[in-house]
Parts: structure tokens; sequence; C-alpha cells
């Protein structure tokens, strides 16, 4: 099966929310590096998926005016491609020549993906389930993956293990095979 890895909206855009929070983004980097390490080494596409909002304000951190749309800088990629999305879906993203990230996995005889970025819950969940409900096999490494804590309305307090956790109870077997980064290119 022609696999490709997307790395989902790992971008500078992030580190400017009031959110952002380090404790976890070393051993994030080190896990999603060595997957596209292992991707670009095996030959499988390495794809680069930015979040970005239509406004032009440069106070907003995912407006390309804001210089923020860029790669976290201690990421090393070299991606086969890079699109841009103003929605949680990456499938929907386009790249320059106005193609989705869908018509390139299918122009691109891609079966199965690789779900790797910034937020574990949202983007990289959303993705996964649309990539899924469109035929493809989804291999989702939740290491390399990163998220924030939450509270809900209800006003519980979620830390990203927990938001992980579930994450995987809601995918596993469903939408996608949940493993650790070290097994995704053989899973």
């Amino acid at each position: 099966m022609k696999q490709a890895l997307i790395v989902i909206d790992v971008q500078d855009s992030f580190r400017q929310r009031p959110f952002w929070d380090e404790t976890e983004y070393p051993a994030f980097v080190a896990q999603i590096q060595g997957l596209i390490d292992s991707a670009t080494a095996q030959g499988i596409p390495v794809l680069q998926v930015f979040h970005t909002s239509p406004s032009d304000d440069p106070a907003n951190p995912f407006s390309l005016a804001s210089g923020h749309v860029k790669t976290l800088k201690e990421l090393r990629i070299a991606p086969a491609a890079v699109f841009h999305k103003t929605v949680h879906s990456s499938l929907y993203a386009k790249g320059a020549d106005g193609a989705t990230l869908h018509d390139w996995l299918r122009d691109n005889g891609i079966e199965g993906i690789i779900v790797s970025g910034i937020r574990t819950e949202q983007c990289c969940e959303t993705t996964s389930r649309h990539a899924s409900d469109a035929g493809f096999k989804v291999v989702f490494p939740t290491d390399a993956t990163l998220t924030f804590a939450m509270q809900s309305p209800s006003g519980k307090h979620y830390s990203p293990a927990e938001i992980r956790d579930h994450t995987e109870l809601v995918l596993q077997g469903r939408f996608a095979r949940i493993v650790r980064a070290a097994d995704a290119l053989t899973a």
C-alpha cells in the first residue's frame, strides 16, 4: 500500500496563542522528527499543511500577514508538497496550483496516510475521520501529535494526556489504527 505522511499545522502560529505550553513540546518534536526522517529515508512522501486565516490582520497569528504561518523552528522538513487550509480537515487544504490535498493523494496513488501534527483532537482527528470516510487507510501515531490542556463548558479541566486518550478511544478501529510513531511506517 502506497502511503504519505501528513504533517499538520506544526507552525509558529501556535506559539503565539495563550494556551501554548512547552511542557510536552520537546518529546513531540523528537517523535515527529523521527517520523519525518524515517518517511523520507523510505521514499514516503511527506506533505506539509498549514492552517491559515482568511484575515489580513497581522495581529492574527494564523493570518499570512502575521509572519507566523511558518514551520516551527525546531522541525527539519523538506516536504514533497505544501498545502494551506482554512478549515479543520487537511483534505480540503490547497496547494499552490489550487488542487486539494485530497486530489494530490488520489493523483499520486496514495492509499494510506499517516497523520501527525498539532492539535491532536482538532485538525489531526478531523483529518483522520475525513480521510477514513474518503476511503484512505489511516495510521494515527498519537505521540507524533501535540495538544494542550482544555476546559469544558462545565468547568472540567482536561490534560493533554486525557485529550489524547479520548482521541485514541474514538478513532481506534473506527477511523484509524492507533500506533506509536516508531511503528507508524510498518503499520
